[in-house]
Protein backbone atom coordinates (compact mmCIF):
# COMPACT_ATOMS: atom_id res chain seq x y z
CA UNK A 1 0.00 0.00 0.00
CA UNK A 2 1.13 3.50 -0.72
CA UNK A 3 1.33 6.12 2.04
CA UNK A 4 -1.59 7.92 0.34
CA UNK A 5 -3.72 4.76 0.44
CA UNK A 6 -2.92 4.20 4.11
CA UNK A 7 -3.88 7.80 4.84
CA UNK A 8 -7.14 7.42 2.88
CA UNK A 9 -8.09 4.27 4.80
CA UNK A 10 -7.22 5.77 8.17
CA UNK A 11 -8.97 9.08 7.49
CA UNK A 12 -12.13 7.42 6.18
CA UNK A 13 -12.13 4.96 9.07
CA UNK A 14 -12.03 7.91 11.44
CA UNK A 15 -15.36 9.02 9.99
CA UNK A 16 -16.84 5.56 10.47
CA UNK A 17 -15.31 4.82 13.87
CA UNK A 18 -18.04 6.54 15.94
CA UNK A 19 -20.57 4.07 14.48
CA UNK A 20 -18.24 1.11 13.98
CA UNK A 21 -20.44 -1.39 15.84
CA UNK A 22 -23.46 -0.51 13.71
CA UNK A 23 -21.32 -0.68 10.58
CA UNK A 24 -20.07 -4.12 11.62
CA UNK A 25 -23.67 -5.29 12.06
CA UNK A 26 -24.46 -3.92 8.61
CA UNK A 27 -21.45 -5.82 7.26
CA UNK A 28 -22.77 -9.11 8.61
CA UNK A 29 -26.24 -8.39 7.26
CA UNK A 30 -24.70 -7.94 3.82
CA UNK A 31 -22.35 -10.91 4.16
CA UNK A 32 -25.18 -13.30 5.00
CA UNK A 33 -27.32 -11.80 2.27
CA UNK A 34 -24.55 -12.54 -0.24
CA UNK A 35 -24.01 -16.08 1.07
CA UNK A 36 -26.39 -17.35 3.77
CA UNK A 37 -24.37 -20.56 4.14
CA UNK A 38 -21.57 -18.56 5.78
CA UNK A 39 -23.66 -18.20 8.93
CA UNK A 40 -22.88 -21.85 9.75
CA UNK A 41 -19.22 -20.91 10.26
CA UNK A 42 -20.00 -18.62 13.17
CA UNK A 43 -20.39 -19.90 16.70
CA UNK A 44 -21.33 -16.69 18.47
CA UNK A 45 -24.13 -14.20 18.07
CA UNK A 46 -24.13 -11.68 15.25
CA UNK A 47 -23.73 -8.94 17.85
CA UNK A 48 -20.63 -10.63 19.31
CA UNK A 49 -19.20 -11.19 15.83
CA UNK A 50 -19.80 -7.53 15.00
CA UNK A 51 -18.00 -6.48 18.18
CA UNK A 52 -15.02 -8.69 17.27
CA UNK A 53 -14.93 -7.33 13.73
CA UNK A 54 -15.07 -3.74 14.97
CA UNK A 55 -12.12 -4.43 17.27
CA UNK A 56 -10.05 -6.14 14.57
CA UNK A 57 -10.76 -3.40 12.04
CA UNK A 58 -9.75 -0.73 14.52
CA UNK A 59 -6.45 -2.44 15.32
CA UNK A 60 -5.65 -3.21 11.69
CA UNK A 61 -6.47 0.25 10.36
CA UNK A 62 -4.41 1.97 13.05
CA UNK A 63 -1.48 -0.37 12.29
CA UNK A 64 -1.42 -0.09 8.50
CA UNK A 65 1.65 2.14 8.56
CA UNK A 66 3.40 -0.49 10.73
CA UNK A 67 2.23 -3.78 9.14
CA UNK A 68 5.03 -5.78 10.73
CA UNK A 69 3.31 -5.24 14.10
CA UNK A 70 0.18 -7.07 13.00
CA UNK A 71 1.57 -9.57 10.50
CA UNK A 72 1.73 -12.45 12.99
CA UNK A 73 -1.81 -11.80 14.20
CA UNK A 74 -3.15 -11.65 10.64
CA UNK A 75 -1.37 -14.90 9.80
CA UNK A 76 -2.86 -16.54 12.88
CA UNK A 77 -6.32 -15.37 11.81
CA UNK A 78 -5.76 -17.03 8.45
CA UNK A 79 -4.67 -20.29 10.07
CA UNK A 80 -7.61 -20.20 12.47
CA UNK A 81 -10.07 -19.63 9.64
CA UNK A 82 -9.05 -22.97 8.08
CA UNK A 83 -10.73 -24.70 11.03
CA UNK A 84 -13.91 -22.73 10.42
CA UNK A 85 -14.14 -24.04 6.86
CA UNK A 86 -13.16 -20.79 5.15
CA UNK A 87 -12.17 -21.27 1.52
CA UNK A 88 -10.48 -18.88 -0.91
CA UNK A 89 -13.77 -17.87 -2.54
CA UNK A 90 -15.08 -16.69 0.82
CA UNK A 91 -12.45 -13.95 0.91
CA UNK A 92 -13.99 -12.44 -2.23
CA UNK A 93 -17.44 -12.42 -0.63
CA UNK A 94 -16.08 -10.81 2.55
CA UNK A 95 -14.28 -8.17 0.47
CA UNK A 96 -17.47 -7.41 -1.42
CA UNK A 97 -19.45 -7.09 1.83
CA UNK A 98 -16.77 -4.87 3.37
CA UNK A 99 -16.60 -2.46 0.44
CA UNK A 100 -20.40 -2.30 0.27
CA UNK A 101 -20.55 -1.54 4.00
CA UNK A 102 -17.97 1.21 3.66
CA UNK A 103 -19.82 2.72 0.71
CA UNK A 104 -23.09 2.79 2.67
CA UNK A 105 -21.44 4.01 5.87
CA UNK A 106 -19.29 6.72 4.32
CA UNK A 107 -21.70 7.94 1.67
CA UNK A 108 -20.14 10.69 -0.45
CA UNK A 109 -16.85 10.30 1.42
CA UNK A 110 -16.46 6.89 -0.24
CA UNK A 111 -14.69 8.32 -3.27
CA UNK A 112 -13.01 6.18 -5.93
CA UNK A 113 -9.67 6.87 -4.21
CA UNK A 114 -11.01 5.72 -0.84
CA UNK A 115 -12.55 2.66 -2.46
CA UNK A 116 -9.25 1.75 -4.13
CA UNK A 117 -7.37 2.29 -0.87
CA UNK A 118 -9.71 0.02 1.09
CA UNK A 119 -9.56 -2.60 -1.68
CA UNK A 120 -5.75 -2.50 -1.49
CA UNK A 121 -5.81 -2.85 2.31
CA UNK A 122 -8.25 -5.73 2.20
CA UNK A 123 -6.32 -7.47 -0.58
CA UNK A 124 -3.09 -7.18 1.39
CA UNK A 125 -4.66 -8.62 4.54
CA UNK A 126 -6.62 -11.33 2.73
CA UNK A 127 -3.49 -12.42 0.87
CA UNK A 128 -1.53 -12.77 4.11
CA UNK A 129 -4.41 -14.74 5.66
CA UNK A 130 -4.77 -17.00 2.62
CA UNK A 131 -1.05 -17.70 2.44
CA UNK A 132 -1.04 -18.67 6.11
CA UNK A 133 -4.15 -20.80 5.59
CA UNK A 134 -2.56 -22.60 2.65
CA UNK A 135 0.59 -23.25 4.68
CA UNK A 136 -1.58 -24.60 7.51
CA UNK A 137 -3.42 -26.90 5.11
CA UNK A 138 -0.17 -28.23 3.62
CA UNK A 139 1.23 -28.91 7.09
CA UNK A 140 -1.94 -30.66 8.30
Amino acid sequence: MTPQQIQAVQTSFGKLEPVINQAAMLFYDRLFQLDPSLWDMFHSTRTEQARKLAHVLTVVVKSLNRPEQILGTVQELGRRHVGYGVRDEHYDIVGEALLWTLEVGLGEAFTPEVSDAWAAAYTMLATVMQEAAHAETVMA
